[in-house]
């Protein structure tokens, strides 16, 4: 339904649910509303010219997934190459060839940038405002998706780096790799020890002169075989379909063991991960201290190295080395460690984190008044307490995101239908006067950029809908089996 504008907008198109965005979480949503939903009225509004969120926007060197693509793949569109960990512009490919499979296509309406979203009660609407190329244009919804992320797609985590006005040579921040940057014969410096660093220094000493990885403290870094032959007996005795399900619930098991096994037996565990990684590391670099965190596996997140590319490259590339400790300053010439060490460098790499940020920057707002996330407890790990009709799409910190993607997609399917069954329009979780237990902090990770954000996240509480999302196993089976009115209050 569209109605004539006024004041410079020009309509006001009316939809039963309006998605923000159109990387993995939004495509998921947008496919489950399609096929088992069909009645629904809904439209994909992105502010970029493209699909592919995050796989849009990063291209620095060897940019690719972290997680294992067979449970990052769609559930409905299995992942169909080998490789469980891919390059971000295969992963893009991927999801356009999902997209035009599926004819989702005419759903995404580009260069929508939200603004603002303002729920009414008098209405049971919400009202979303976007920027369309200079032009403000107005929809309305009766549910609100955002498919956002959880990082700032503007600004990157603020850092300290003292000095760093003053080198001569070129900063870049990952998150806005120049395209026409030759770091061919440089010397390179990458601050950070997380998964942007663990990618970069492999991808970008293949021709680099120097590449120096320069961290505050150690990551785990997991060598993993970058292959998952297709095992003859499987195939020959399973339709292609429902081989490539079982591979994914291989991996989907074996992760969740594995995140297990680090929680309950973090000694074990270290020790694993030492036997892992000390006969890869070259005798140049010592293990202690450049790998040896000070955590245990899966406070923070766990990185990973397809077929050992990382130590392959300390390995093979005699210019490559890490510098463990504290920086004293950054020089016109390089960097400056506080015991005495320097870097000599052309390029200095600020891989320092992404600064979390939920619903994208936009303005949501209940009847004028600015909805606050921080405190607030999160619903079934999508919803927000005394948010109406509105679902964040969050993914896990120790899985695949598409896992805790289908998990949403899978509530708002069974709540539309809940609330269609009984007649109202309506559902706005609310805390139970008994309390919902200890809390539990949204983002359970103690990373720098986990611990920047704790201020302005929701929570979680411990019992019931309120729980976090951490097996998702038994999270699909809860948003598929469990109570879909526990926690929620409705109205016409």
């Amino acid at each position: 339904m569209s109605l004539k504008g006024t004041n410079g907008v020009s309509e006001i198109e009316t939809f039963d649910v309006l998605i923000v965005g159109s990387g993995i979480s939004g495509i998921n949503t947008a496919y489950r509303l399609q096929t088992e939903s069909p009645e629904t009225t809904f439209t994909i509004l992105e502010g970029r010219s493209d699909i592919g969120g995050t796989w849009d926007l990063f291209r620095y060197p060897g940019i690719r997934s972290d997680s294992d693509l067979f449970t990052f793949g769609f559930a409905w569109e299995p992942w169909p190459y080998e490789t469980p960990i891919a390059k971000g512009p295969l992963i893009k490919e991927y999801m356009k060839n999902c997209i035009s499979k599926y004819d989702l296509g005419h759903y995404i309406r580009f260069h929508h940038k939200v603004l603002a979203a303002d729920w009414s009660r008098d209405t049971e609407q919400w009202t979303i405002t976007s920027d369309h190329d200079g032009q403000t244009k107005v929809f309305k919804a009766n549910f609100l998706i955002l498919g956002t992320g959880y990082y700032d797609y503007d600004k990157p985590l603020k850092t300290i780096i003292p000095g760093i006005e003053k080198f001569k040579g070129k900063v870049i921040h990952p998150q806005w790799w120049p395209e026409d940057y030759d770091h061919s014969g440089k010397k390179v410096a990458i601050i950070g020890s997380g998964a942007t660093s663990i990618t970069l220094l492999p991808a970008l000493a293949e021709t680099a002169k120097e590449v120096t990885m320069i961290q505050r403290s150690p990551s785990y870094i997991a060598a993993l075989t970058n292959s998952s032959p297709r095992k003859a007996w499987l195939w020959k005795v399973m339709p292609t379909r429902v081989a490539k399900f079982v591979l994914r619930q291989q991996h989907l098991w074996r992760q969740y063991l594995v995140v297990l096994m680090c929680r309950f037996f973090p000694n074990f565990s270290r020790n694993l991960f030492y036997k892992m990684s000390a006969s890869l590391v070259p005798q140049r670099i010592p293990w202690d201290p450049h790998f040896q965190p000070s955590y245990n596996p899966w406070e923070q997140r766990l990185c990973l190295s397809p077929d050992g590319d990382f130590y392959q490259a300390l390995r093979e590339h005699a210019g490559t080395n890490i510098v463990t400790g504290h920086i004293d300053a950054v020089t016109e010439t390089g960097i400056r460690m506080k015991d005495g060490t320097a870097i000599e460098a052309d390029a200095v790499v600020t891989a320092t984190g992404l600064q979390m940020r939920l619903a994208g920057g936009i303005a949501v707002s209940v009847n004028g008044e600015k909805v606050d996330w921080a405190g607030k407890y999160m619903w079934n790990g999508c919803m927000v307490e005394g948010v109406p009709n509105m679902m964040f799409v969050i993914g896990y910190v120790d899985h695949s995101w598409t896992l805790g993607a289908e998990c949403t997609a899978q509530l708002l399917l069974r709540l539309r239908k809940h609330m269609k069954s009984i007649g109202v329009s309506t559902a706005i979780p609310r805390v139970p006067p008994e309390g919902n237990g200890q809390d539990r902090k949204m983002w359970q990770l103690t990373s720098t950029y986990s611990n920047a954000a704790q201020q302005i996240l929701p929570k979680y509480g411990s019992v019931g809908p309120w729980k976090p999302r951490t097996n998702p196993p038994i999270d699909l089976w809860r948003a598929s089996w469990s109570n879909i009115a526990a926690g929620l209050h409705f109205s016409p």
